[in-house]
């Protein structure tokens, strides 16, 4: 809690500081034709949403609803329509002041179909500028997405319309933005107020948007010098009491001299103020170094792809990122370092102390004293900032007949790639880029080429991917032919990727080196061996009459492999001959002696063999 009542206190005083200012209201002309009491030409102030038809006009005819007078409400609610029928003029809705913010107001009418709005003042007071709401407040689903212009009118002028409208009269309106921007010549001077900042909610994606958006046409102005562009960038100082105060250091440079808001407001995570006033600072010198050398318009290049290569939700809202980028749009990194200087050094630096001096309004122009701001020819641009609002206001800027051929045509045409490639990847061997122009500018984007998607930033590197990424540019790996054979690094898979094949090494894409089996002794290491290194390969022989084999890295001689191998089929023969005969003799031998046997077991039942003795008759007694 005590941190951020330090970090109000510390931006109370910064703001302070900056906003006593001087704050212009941008007017343009209200011509009432009729009724005829009310013929006149009478002062309105733009708004500072929706999209004021600058160099142009629009007619109306005014409606002052029964029901939902404030605006605050959907009309759908009450069932009124304001959209004109066929062959009508215009609906300008009026409306009352108070309940709910302008921008509400102007919403409501537009998706109930007025043209316009006009938004009566309920007291009576000099005109003011009708603001969008604060962050904490605003509804960022509705917001971008007004395009109706709007105008505040005083409570007067209001009562007499509403009056004139009672009584059954018809109030038409001629809304004259043509006076709105000055137009002395044949060339606009404009300035954009904006920051590096891209965690700063629904303001910060809007104006990296029209960045993008706007960049193709602001750079047909500066190339043929129809504009003299100029960036800015906001920066505050921290007063003296709080200089060594943890606030004023994490937010401030140079010794509290150049500070920004905290990016999530909070002094414990992520970036600090700092961060983003170095970078704010390298962008402004980016300029100032592009600008030099002739080249203003890499401004936007660099700011948009700053945006998308270094965000800071990715953690890459770093030198070193946004060195890549310099690079890639070849500005030398060496001046912009030396403009920057040293952020920790006690003195000023002279390109933030031009835009401290800078945010002073001068003439007609107030202080600028909110991110975004577009002044054109010294003119506080009002409205929604959209490419198309901000193209008319910027040909509203130029004189009479000298508009360029831009400021009549629907489309505008560019090619940024055909310069420095547009900052993207590119492979001129193969003729692949990954630098595709529109009609918003260039956009930094992997190909596909024949079937084969390449991924990658886009910026610094696409790799072919997927099945037959080998036909295209051999998939951008190493490949060459030599003595009748051709290797490659790619493999023709769904890999991605680039790896030497065996017999080679190094990087696969640029170099792959042929690998000296016989110098790192990965073959023919048996003594008799003799190696002979080939281009991807190897050879290896041996010494005499010895025949070398490859499998088991040895050496034989060629006799004794057939000698050895006819001793070892007789060896086989004999021996099977001598079990036959061995088993034959056995087989006779056992056979006979059981037949042997047999046979004298026979005989022995009927007559007396050699060994045995004759057998006495026995008389039994009593026979006589």
């Amino acid at each position: 809690m005590r941190e951020k009542l330090g970090l109000l206190v510390c931006v109370w005083f910064v703001l302070w500081g900056s906003c006593v200012g001087r704050f212009v209201v941008e007017k343009n002309s209200l011509r009432v034709t009729s009724p005829e009491s009310l013929k006149d030409v009478y002062e309105c102030a733009i708004g500072n949403f929706g999209v004021p038809q600058y160099g142009g006009t629009m007619v109306g005819t005014v409606v002052y609803p029964k029901a939902n007078q404030k605006a605050c409400k959907s009309f759908e609610d009450v069932e009124i329509s304001f959209k004109s029928k066929p062959g009508g003029l215009p609906t300008f809705l009026l409306a009352d002041r108070g309940d709910c913010f302008f921008t509400l107001k102007a919403w409501n009418a537009q998706n109930a179909g007025a043209a316009a709005i006009l938004v009566a003042d309920d007291k009576i007071e000099p005109l003011i500028t009708m603001d969008t709401p604060e962050e904490e407040n605003a509804h960022a689903d509705y917001l971008q997405n007004i395009t109706i212009p709007s105008a505040l009118i005083s409570k007067s002028f209001g009562d007499s319309i509403k009056n004139a409208l009672s009584k059954g009269d018809m109030v038409n309106i001629n809304l004259d933005w043509r006076e709105s921007l000055p137009h002395p010549d044949e060339r606009v001077e404009y300035e954009f107020w904006t920051n590096s900042n891209d965690e700063c909610g629904p303001k910060c994606e809007s104006q990296i948007e029209f960045v993008k958006n706007f960049k193709g046409a602001a750079q047909i102005f500066e190339r043929k010098g129809y504009t003299q562009f100029t960036p800015h960038y906001i920066t505050w100082y921290c007063p003296d009491a709080f200089i060594l105060s943890k606030q004023c250091k994490s937010q401030c440079i140079n010794h509290g001299r150049y500070c920004a808001p905290d990016p999530e407001q909070d002094f414990s995570r992520g970036y600090d103020g700092k961060d983003v006033v170095v970078q704010n600072l390298r962008q402004a010198c980016f300029f100032k170094v592009a600008n030099e050398s002739g080249k203003p318009w890499l401004w936007w290049d660099y700011v948009t792809d700053f945006a998308i290569r270094c965000p800071m939700k990715d953690k890459k809202y770093s030198k070193e990122c946004a060195d890549q980028v310099i690079l890639s749009l070849g500005v030398d990194v060496k001046k912009i370092d030396q403009c920057i200087g040293d952020p920790e050094a006690d003195v000023d630096n002279p390109v933030l102390k031009a835009e401290q001096d800078a945010q002073i309004g001068k003439g007609s122009r107030g202080d600028v004293t909110i991110l975004p701001t577009l002044v054109i020819n010294n003119r506080q641009y009002r409205g929604k900032l959209d490419k198309g609002a901000v193209l008319k206001a910027i040909c509203a800027g130029f004189q009479e007949t000298t508009e360029p051929t831009i400021c009549l045509s629907d489309e505008v045409e560019t090619n940024e790639c055909l310069e420095n490639n547009g900052g993207c990847w590119q492979d001129k061997a193969a003729n692949i880029t990954a630098c595709k122009d529109t009609f918003r500018g260039r956009v930094c984007e992997c190909p596909i080429v024949q079937g084969v998607k390449f991924t990658g930033d886009g910026y610094t590197n696409c790799e072919a991917s997927g099945a037959l990424r080998c036909e295209i540019n051999n998939g951008g790996c190493w490949k060459d032919t030599k003595d009748g054979s051709t290797y490659s690094a790619c493999v023709d898979d769904n890999s991605k990727g680039c790896q030497c094949p065996q017999g080679f090494k190094g990087d696969g894409v640029k170099t792959c080196e042929d690998v000296n089996e016989c110098k790192d002794k990965v073959a023919c290491n048996c003594p008799e061996c003799k190696c002979k290194n080939t281009w991807g390969s190897y050879e290896c022989s041996c010494s005499g009459n010895l025949l070398y084999m490859r499998e088991h890295d040895a050496c034989i001689s060629k006799h004794v492999k057939t000698e050895v191998s006819w001793s070892f089929i007789w060896v086989i023969i004999l021996g099977l001959a001598a079990a036959g005969v061995g088993g034959y003799a056995l087989y006779k031998y056992r056979i006979r002696r059981y037949m042997d046997s047999e046979i004298r077991a026979i005989m022995a039942q009927y007559m007396p063999l050699d060994n045995q003795g004759e057998i006495p008759n026995h008389v039994p007694h009593g026979d006589i």
